[in-house]
């Protein structure tokens, strides 16, 4: 007999096995704060079993977000997910969950800056370090993650591949055996690629997150977090974490959620296909000094990307040659509208210069030498013409304007 094959993620998405026999095409919207027992003998069994043995309440469990985690889970290759409110919840039950007092964390350079601020201005409090390093440079994690005489192993390796604002791989497979070398989890957002594009779990990345908030959702609407790895591992998130800090999604986001995954392929096609053409715009224009985009032919670490990534995002950014044409620049944008997030179907700018000039949200960004003059885009959905016309008439109008 024949072995069909196994779906492909495109088809898996459309897929609802919960639904077998089901007329309803939309996943039931399961929005109910508890679940009831009919008697005290009841609720006695199942209190005595564990929350597992049946939906209670739902900052443990409900079977609308349940839905959206087991799709997540699916799409990592992963044995298991949970869901949190937003992405710093993910990150903030990752580690929490996963520390103690006088352990170390190495994290690459360049990671998303509220990241960042957990790790220097809160976890500090709770007697955890974090070293941050040049994540391209695996001699160089190894050697933090070793510690020395005055610090032990790390017990935590903190990846984002691409990195924030310049875009940076890393080698996940090499860095994760680095890891395991000294005991250390390995944790690792994926919020640039998404599972469609990158399956960090397949290289040895132990846990793996997301902003939903991003392209898993891609309407702009939610604002949401999911972790996916190991059971064992999520057991413990889902046990400590999102039940004693209550950080949980909550149904209606989840369905919302499970809303955006159903055209994820098709819109990240359309976000990796624009956001080349746009890359290779900038990069020819005399006013842009230099492009970080890993899709470009020639990226730096274009074999990294080779490796690692099937498909790019919509997110890049550039350089421009003056610092005194970020201002004018964003100002003279038509289409391109000035916010901090990013994966939803509108094209968006954020200048990394307001991050230098201001604590919040992207302060962060003045420890790790990134320019002035760097300019982040998320290029969303609209006719990449049109996008392209908008990005070099606002370029030209700029030059004009600083004479």
């Amino acid at each position: 007999m024949t072995r069909r094959p196994a779906p492909s993620p495109e088809t898996e998405l459309l897929r609802d096995p919960e639904a077998a026999g089901s007329a309803d095409v939309v996943p039931a919207l399961h929005q109910t704060s508890l679940f009831t027992f009919d008697t005290f003998a009841d609720m006695r069994a199942t209190l005595e079993a564990g929350t597992e043995a049946r939906y209670v309440y739902s900052r443990g469990r409900n079977p609308t977000v349940e839905a959206f985690e087991r799709k997540v889970a699916s799409l990592e290759r992963a044995e298991d997910a949970v869901a949190f409110a937003s992405g710093m919840a993910a990150i903030a039950a990752v580690l929490l969950t996963n520390l103690r007092a006088g352990d170390r964390v190495v994290c690459v350079r360049h990671v998303y800056p509220d990241a960042h601020g957990l790790m220097t201005r809160l976890l500090p409090r709770f007697g955890v370090a974090t070293r941050f390093v040049d994540g391209t440079d695996v001699a160089a994690v190894a050697d933090a993650l070793r510690g020395g005489y005055d610090a032990p192993p790390a017990a935590l390796l903190y990846l984002e591949s691409p990195t924030t604002l310049l875009f940076e791989l890393q080698d996940l497979a090499a860095l994760a055996a680095a890891a395991r070398e000294v005991g250390a989890l390995t944790v690792m957002d994926n919020s640039w690629a998404t599972p469609l594009g990158q399956r960090p779990v397949e290289h040895g990345v132990d846990l793996v997150l997301h902003s939903a908030s991003k392209y898993l959702s891609g309407h702009s609407d939610v604002v949401a977090g999911v972790v996916a790895g190991r059971r064992e591992l999520v057991d413990r998130l889902r046990s400590d974490a999102l039940m004693l800090l209550g950080g949980k999604l909550a149904p209606f986001e989840a369905w919302l959620l499970l809303r955006g995954l159903r055209t994820l392929p098709v819109r990240l096609e359309r976000h990796g296909r624009s956001a080349l053409a746009v890359a290779r715009a900038l990069r020819e224009h005399q006013a842009v000094q230099a492009v970080h985009y890993p899709a470009l032919e020639d990226h730096p670490q274009r074999d990294l990307f080779g490796r690692y990534l099937t498909a790019a995002s919509g997110l890049l950014s550039f350089e421009l040659a003056d610092e005194g044409l970020v201002e004018p620049f964003v100002d003279e944008l038509r289409l391109f509208r000035l916010g901090v997030s990013w994966g939803g179907y509108e094209s968006l700018v954020y200048p990394a210069l307001l991050g230098h000039l201001t604590g919040a949200p992207d302060g962060a960004t003045r420890y790790f030498a990134v320019p002035r003059s760097l300019v982040r885009l998320h290029v969303g959905l609209e006719d990449p013409d049109d996008l392209v016309a908008d990005l070099l008439g606002a370029l030209e109008r700029s030059l004009k304007r600083a004479g």
